[in-house]
């Protein structure tokens, strides 16, 4: 039998990977999951679950609902893509990562299957992640689609509850390159009678989503409409927040470990969610609940690469923003924390389109370019090419490491570095 990391040097090699390749990995259609889950006995059919798409938030909203599920007392699992450092980050049940132990066992078991069946390394870890599940008895599962939502391998299964957070211009390669296309493939999770909490009320993509509720007679809520959270101070450690609900105080105050505005859009859909769940479960004191599970979202749910202060003198932060609407969001962000020069660690992948990013990189910043150590990565000195066109204070590396360990040396103490741009780069500088 392999080892744990001759498992997963089998299913790098073997299996196609977004994560490393890109586009050439996507599978457009259902045909290998259901053959997958078919084959295991439908392990999907063993538990309940929420299902989770969207633009940006996401994975913050299923860590969320994760931590709150689990508190309710039920058996929890959350399965989320990418992973930054440890393959098994992906698949998660009551706070700890599936073992290395089932990882080997699960492809060991299978390897006929996956040989006849080929599927790609996300439809395989989709599959892993249900079988998972069963095994472990789990009664709620907090599931986040990987790209898209229609045709995405996690979309076989049959929620209690559906959750778009918002729609922005990523991925277009894929998914469209208009906002309503890109909605119309998230709306793909939305199914028969099954109710919807849509994160954000766009205008340009309510529509959309309004349409597909109605084809499908699903309850829809777009919890920006009832449920506004603010933000009442900042500080290195979380935010402290307020929280109405049509204009009804919920929450004066409390302490949520979750940095950056951002979050606020999160945690308004987060709200609604559960709010909803409580109409599907039991769940007791749900008022006095959500303070608590927002209070250590990050540390119970194992929640990485969101605002993660890694450093003081200088302060150095890692996030995980990568396409326009999530690195506005970053830098404004930052602008909070008023610091002297802002040194920004930057690397992206090959298949980005950089044409919306380029105008939203603060002009003042100096630029330290790497490409992370994935196949996708985009060549540091094409990145400084175009940054010196337009007039940024910039250099090219070798690597993620020694930009990083650059903008140190060069950084004052009052200053700001920051490390964006790609879950691959933030990965490579996570502790």
């Amino acid at each position: 039998m392999r080892t744990y990391q001759e498992t997963l040097d089998y299913l790098y090699s073997r299996l196609p990977m977004f994560q490393r390749i890109g586009p050439a990995a996507y599978k457009k259609d259902l045909t290998n999951i259901t053959a997958l889950c078919n084959a295991l006995g439908n392990p999907q059919e063993s538990f309940k679950s929420i299902h989770i798409a969207g633009t940006n938030g996401k994975g913050s909203v299923a860590h969320m609902l994760y931590v709150f599920m689990m508190e309710t007392g039920y058996i929890t699992g959350i399965s989320t893509s990418p992973h930054y450092k440890d393959f098994r980050e992906r698949i998660k049940v009551e706070g700890s990562y599936i073992t290395e132990d089932y990882v080997v066992r699960f492809v060991e078991n299978h390897k006929k299957l996956i040989e006849d069946i080929q599927p790609s390394f996300f439809e395989l870890t989709t599959a892993m992640a249900f079988d998972y599940f069963r095994s472990e008895g789990v009664e709620w599962a907090i599931i986040e689609t990987g790209l898209g939502g229609r045709l995405d391998s996690t979309n076989i299964i049959n929620p209690k509850l559906s959750i778009i957070t918002n729609i922005s211009l990523d991925h277009q390669n894929m998914l469209g390159d208009t906002l309503e296309l890109i909605a119309m493939e998230k709306a793909g999770i939305i199914k028969e009678g099954v109710p919807v909490i849509v994160g954000e009320r766009q205008e340009e993509v309510a529509p959309v989503f309004i349409r597909q509720a109605l084809s499908k007679k699903s309850e829809i809520v777009f919890a920006s409409d009832d449920v506004k959270v603010e933000a009442l101070s900042f500080s290195e450690e979380g935010m402290q927040i307020r929280v109405t609900r049509s204009g009804t105080m919920l929450y004066e105050s409390f302490i949520t470990d979750l940095l950056g505005s951002y979050q606020l859009r999160n945690i308004g859909t987060f709200i609604r969610a559960c709010e909803k769940m409580e109409r599907i479960v039991n769940i007791e004191n749900l008022f006095e609940l959500l303070p608590q599970v927002l209070s250590n979202v990050k540390l119970e749910g194992n929640l990485m690469g969101r605002m993660d202060i890694i450093g003081k003198e200088p302060l150095c932060i890692l996030d995980s923003a990568h396409n326009e609407a999530g690195l506005k969001y970053l830098f404004e962000e930052l602008k909070r924390f008023e610091k002297d020069k802002w040194h920004i660690v930057f690397g992206t992948v090959n298949d980005k389109d950089m044409s919306p990013i380029w105008p939203l990189l603060p002009k003042e910043a100096i630029y330290y370019f790497a490409k992370a150590d994935v196949p996708r990565g985009m060549d540091a000195r094409l990145l400084l090419e175009s940054a010196t066109k337009l007039g940024l204070n910039a250099e090219a590396f070798s690597s993620v490491s020694e930009a990083f360990e650059t903008s140190k040396k060069t950084a004052g103490k009052d200053d700001l570095i920051v490390i964006c741009g790609s879950i691959f780069v933030v990965a490579e500088i996570l502790p």
